[in-house]
């Protein structure tokens, strides 16, 4: 996958013929299961490759929770952040040839669909795929299992990137609750199909973290427990803040890629340099990063 580039016209044609900008998070949003081409049950791999096209590849998985209240969490994707944040990796040239993936998260015990994911894709399908999701909004209030994706994207991911070049993709997990401690054998095989044994999430973070740099953006601090498993790479921000998503995923891959704290900061507004500052000035450091 992977094909084609992003476009603003692709996206205003979209916008417009799905009526995003006015409509609630249920009507964009249709869809009332889980469909089977998101479920790792049937997912050996999603693989993001190089191309003529694109020769050099860069993963990105943002997987978002779609647990309770969290539907104003995808409805702020769809209709700010994902436009925005393409339009960033492309004019900052951040990193080569991007190719997203997205991931609906939730409880792996309580709801229907713990996890879903998406194609990588380099185009509008990304929008596309991204909106034919399950926002089930099940689950319970806290914890929930973002370790769920790690599993996914250690084991069912194939990226150019590593293989061939030895580059770390990028895995974004979102959300306002608590990581539970593992996951558990009769649950692996449940939701992906593989014999596996009881894994903790401080070894699926070490087992991820050696295909992707971790990191876990939080919208509730009192429930955030995700520095234990991948310290110095944990982003706490308000829930008012989500509109500021992009500016803050782009600033954690600058960070990552060793650029200054000043070029990062340099072309935001007032109020977008003040949450980002905070959010990434000590990523990489070893310690809870908090606003």
């Amino acid at each position: 996958m992977g094909r084609g580039s992003y476009t603003a016209s692709d996206w205003a044609r979209l916008k417009e013929s799905r009526k995003i900008d006015h409509s609630s998070v249920n009507e964009i949003f249709r869809a009332e299961k889980m469909d089977d081409k998101f479920n790792p049950l049937y997912i050996d791999k999603r693989e993001a490759r190089d191309s003529e096209e694109h020769p050099n590849s860069t993963p990105i998985i943002i997987g978002v929770d779609v647990t309770g209240s969290m539907g104003y969490l995808s409805e702020e994707i769809i209709k700010n952040s994902l436009d925005k944040l393409m339009k960033k990796l492309y004019s900052t040239n951040l990193v080569e040839d991007p190719q997203l993936m997205f991931a609906a998260i939730g409880d792996a015990v309580e709801d229907e669909a713990p996890l879903q994911v998406t194609q990588f894709e380099s185009d509008i399908r990304i929008a596309e795929q991204l909106m034919d999701l399950w926002i089930e909004g099940a689950g319970g209030d806290s914890p929930e299992d973002y370790q769920l994706l790690w599993y996914f994207a250690s084991r069912h991911t194939e990226i150019d990137s590593f293989t061939k070049r030895s580059k770390k993709g990028f895995c974004f997990t979102i959300g306002d609750a608590d990581f539970h401690q593992g996951l558990w054998a009769k649950d692996i095989k449940r939701i992906f199909g593989d014999d596996a044994k009881d894994i903790g999430t401080k070894k699926l973070a070490e087992e991820a973290g050696e295909k992707y740099e971790l990191f876990h953006i939080d919208l509730k601090n009192s429930f955030d427990n995700a520095a234990h498993y991948i310290p110095g790479h944990v982003i706490s921000i308000k829930p008012s803040e989500i509109k500021y998503l992009p500016e803050v995923i782009v600033g954690a891959i600058q960070k990552t890629n060793g650029i200054d704290m000043k070029e990062i900061l340099g072309p935001l507004d007032f109020s977008a340099k003040s949450v980002v500052e905070k959010a990434v000035c000590r990523l990489s450091s070893g310690k809870k990063i908090s606003l």
